[in-house]
C-alpha cells in the first residue's frame, strides 16, 4: 500500500512540524513571505519505494486545474487588474495579503486560478520581448469565450482595443493581444465554450529541448500527453499535456533564445508535497524552493524547476487554509 503524510493523524503531522528536536531553516521568498524548511517535513531514506519514486504526481492532484502565477512590474497593478477582470472578464477572488506589503491578487478560471503578483524581486530572469517566439519559458495564456461581440465590448468598456478575431475553418475564431506586462493572450471564441473563460486556461510554454521537457511535464507531473496539434496563428507545433481544465502546450521556434523564469508559473495542489519533493530529490529535479510551510498559512510546499527554469509548484493545503475553507 502507498505511503504517504496522509496515513498521518493530523495531530500527530502538527506535532511532528512544531517538535522543537527538529531543526528548522526559515526561507525568505523575494515577495517577504516567511517560510520553514527542514528535515522534518520530508520522508526519510527508505520510506518510499524505488516505485514511488520513479512514478508521478497526477495521482497526488487534488484540484481540476492548475493555477497560474503571472508577476508584472508593481506599478502597472491597477492596468493589470483591470485587464483581467475588465477586458478578460475573469472572475474578481478575494484576494491574499501575503505580507504588509505583497498582495496575491486572484482572477478565477474555472476551478482554478490566475493569480497577479506585482513586483519582479529576486533573481528570476524577466523577457518577454519577442512575444510567443522571443524566448523559452511561458510566453502566452489561452482563454475561451462564447461570444466574440462580448469580448470586444468588455475590452472597449475596460478602455483597450478590441480584439481582431480571425475565423477559422472549424467555426471557432481567435485573436492574439497583449495583458499590459506584454503577455501575450489568445482568445478562443467557441460558441460552446464557458463564458468567463470557466472551462478552463491553456499555457504555453517555448522550451530549448522538446523531448526533455515532454518527458518532465508527462513523466514526472504525470499530465495526460495529448495529439500534436497545429497552430496556424502561431506557426508552430503544439505538444499539449493536460489536468482536466488546464492544458500545458509545450512548442519550440528557435534554438539559444533568452529564457524568462519569472513572468509566469504553474501551481499544482496535491495532497502530498513531500512525497513530490522524494520524487524531485530522488531524480534531480531542479529546487527553486526546499520544501517548506508558509509561515502564517495551511500550506506545505515544494517549488521545483522544469527544464527551462519554469517554475512548477506543488502547494498541499491543510485543514485551516484558505481553500479547504472555500475562501477562495
Amino acid at each position: 500500500m502507498m505511503k504517504t503524510r496522509l496515513a498521518l493523524g493530523a495531530a500527530a503531522f502538527a506535532l511532528m512540524l512544531t517538535c522543537p528536536a527538529a531543526a528548522q531553516e526559515v526561507i525568505t521568498t523575494p515577495e517577504g513571505a516567511i517560510m520553514e524548511s527542514g528535515a522534518s517535513l520530508a520522508y526519510a531514506p527508505g520510506e518510499l519505494s524505488d516505485a514511488q519514486l520513479n512514478g508521478n504526481a497526477r495521482h497526488l492532484f487534488r484540484q481540476d486545474s492548475a493555477n497560474v502565477f503571472r508577476r508584472f512590474p508593481r506599478e502597472l497593478t491597477e492596468e493589470m487588474v483591470n485587464f483581467y477582470v475588465g477586458a478578460l472578464g475573469l472572475r474578481s477572488l478575494n484576494p491574499i495579503q501575503l505580507t504588509a506589503s505583497q498582495q496575491m491578487i486572484l482572477t478565477g478560471v474555472g476551478t482554478g486560478q490566475i493569480k497577479l503578483s506585482a513586483g519582479q524581486e529576486g533573481n528570476r530572469l524577466y523577457n518577454l520581448s519577442g512575444g510567443y517566439a522571443g524566448g523559452t519559458g511561458i510566453r502566452f495564456l489561452v482563454l475561451s469565450y462564447p461570444d466574440a461581440d462580448v469580448v470586444a465590448a468588455r475590452f472597449t468598456e475596460a478602455g483597450f482595443t478590441a480584439p481582431h478575431f480571425t475565423a477559422r475553418e472549424d467555426g471557432t475564431a481567435q485573436a492574439l493581444v497583449q495583458d499590459p506586462a506584454g503577455m501575450d493572450i489568445v482568445i478562443v471564441v467557441n460558441p460552446e465554450a464557458a463564458d468567463h473563460s470557466d472551462d478552463g486556461v491553456g499555457v504555453g510554454i517555448q522550451v530549448s529541448n522538446l523531448d526533455a521537457s515532454r518527458a518532465f511535464y508527462r513523466d514526472f507531473v504525470g499530465l495526460d500527453e495529448l495529439d500534436p496539434v497545429e497552430s496556424t496563428l502561431l506557426g508552430t507545433t503544439l505538444y499539449p499535456y493536460a489536468h482536466a481544465e488546464t492544458t500545458i502546450l509545450l512548442y519550440k521556434m528557435g534554438d539559444n533564445l533568452p529564457a524568462d523564469t519569472g513572468s509566469s508559473g504553474i501551481q499544482y495542489v496535491v495532497a502530498d508535497a513531500p512525497y513530490v519533493a522524494a520524487m524531485a530529490d530522488h531524480r534531480h529535479v531542479t529546487v527553486e524552493t526546499p520544501l517548506n510551510r508558509l509561515r502564517g498559512f495551511d500550506l506545505t510546499t515544494i517549488w521545483l524547476n522544469d527544464p527551462d527554469g519554469v517554475t512548477n509548484y506543488f502547494a498541499q493545503v491543510g485543514p485551516n487554509s484558505r481553500t479547504a475553507r472555500g475562501e477562495n
